[in-house]
């Protein structure tokens, strides 16, 4: 396993300090699976100020669409031949289809009637019990012998900085035959990994940090956490890799309790840093693909500047998808750690 830098250096004359010269880092992380760069610059401290939650929160509910005296009028049906109910429903919790869907079989799933929950609210039973309703549903597309039936995603983008329009929490939940970018080249490169390695990347991943121990935070069940070598997020980036999992329907409930409680884990830590928004995906093969295994990303999201709406996303990362990272992932793993410890020690345990 090969985790290449490229060391940079910009050489300035510092206006501050009389114009004596300054000398800043920089780094170009080469991504040791598919050959995406990332570049760990522009550091800075992270710690960022939350906005005024009632403020930001205040009358969204009054014309929310999931709010419950509303989402089972407003919101459409899936047809008959799909789900017969037209919507599905566990609890307080619906399933319906997205109105601006990304594929053919889209949905939309709401946590629940509470209209805002606080990031460190999300229990682990909340998400747990929301990643096994999706579950249900992609079972229920599964079983009509549906074309598009082949990758089952989960995709959460939580409160506006990450992208959501809405207050209320919600999951995207798709099945497609069609992998999105970044899942395509993951799949692509693990066969390719695998036909010139005789191994499995994701488990070389795994066996290389647990060893390096500086990016490694623990594991929990099946499921191995990190920081991301390379990290896509302006404050790095968790992965979490399952063993022996090469598809979303392969979770059992244990593994989906267990990731609950790793997301839980690194919600409180990045919640200290000021950070209150974030996006987590799943990443999936198919039930055969054995060159793969399920991992998922989270990665929290925050404005450059708060005051101006700055996004953390400018035009290296949206018109050459170069990535930027804000403080080495090996740092940020020291902030994440305290979320992964016990009175006995870290979660390293098999």
């Amino acid at each position: 396993m090969k985790f290449e830098v490229i060391k940079k250096e910009t050489v300035m004359l510092n206006p501050q300090k009389d114009m004596s010269e300054h000398r800043i880092p920089s780094e170009i992380r080469i991504e040791p699976l598919t050959g995406r760069t990332a570049r760990i610059c522009h550091f800075m401290k992270l710690q960022w100020q939350k906005p005024d939650f009632d403020t930001l929160v205040a009358g969204t509910d009054a014309w929310c669409p999931f709010c419950a005296e509303r989402v089972l009028n407003v919101t459409p049906c899936f047809p008959k031949d799909l789900i017969p109910e037209g919507r599905m429903q566990k609890d307080d919790m619906v399933i319906f289809p997205n109105i601006a869907p990304y594929d053919s079989i889209g949905a939309v799933e709401t946590f629940g009637a509470r209209h805002f929950v606080p990031m460190t609210e999300f229990t682990p039973v909340l998400m747990a019990s929301a990643f096994a309703f999706a579950q249900d549903f992609f079972r229920r597309i599964e079983s009509t012998g549906h074309p598009e039936s082949v990758y089952h995603i989960i995709n959460w983008n939580y409160m506006p900085p990450a992208g959501s329009s809405l207050i209320h929490p919600h999951l995207q939940v798709f099945s497609t035959s069609s992998a999105p970018n970044l899942m395509r080249q993951e799949l692509e490169a693990s066969k390719n990994y695998q036909d010139s390695h005789g191994s499995n990347f994701w488990v070389d991943l795994v066996a290389a940090e647990k060893k390096l121990n500086k990016r490694y935070l623990g594991k929990i069940g099946r499921s191995h956490w990190m920081t991301a070598f390379a990290p896509m997020g302006v404050a790095g980036d968790v992965l979490a890799v399952l063993e022996d999992v090469r598809c979303t329907l392969d979770l059992t409930e244990t593994d989906l309790l267990d990731i609950a409680s790793g997301i839980s884990r690194v919600i409180a830590e990045y919640d200290k840093m000021g950070i209150y928004s974030f996006n987590m995906n799943f990443f999936t093969g198919t039930g055969t693909d054995d060159h793969f295994r399920f991992h998922l990303i989270f990665s929290p999201r925050t404005f450059f500047s708060q005051q101006l709406g700055t996004p953390d996303v400018g035009a290296l990362r949206n018109l050459f998808n170069e990535t930027m990272c804000l403080a080495y992932p090996e740092e940020i793993n020291e902030s994440l750690r305290q979320g992964f410890r016990t009175p006995t020690g870290p979660l390293y345990a098999d």
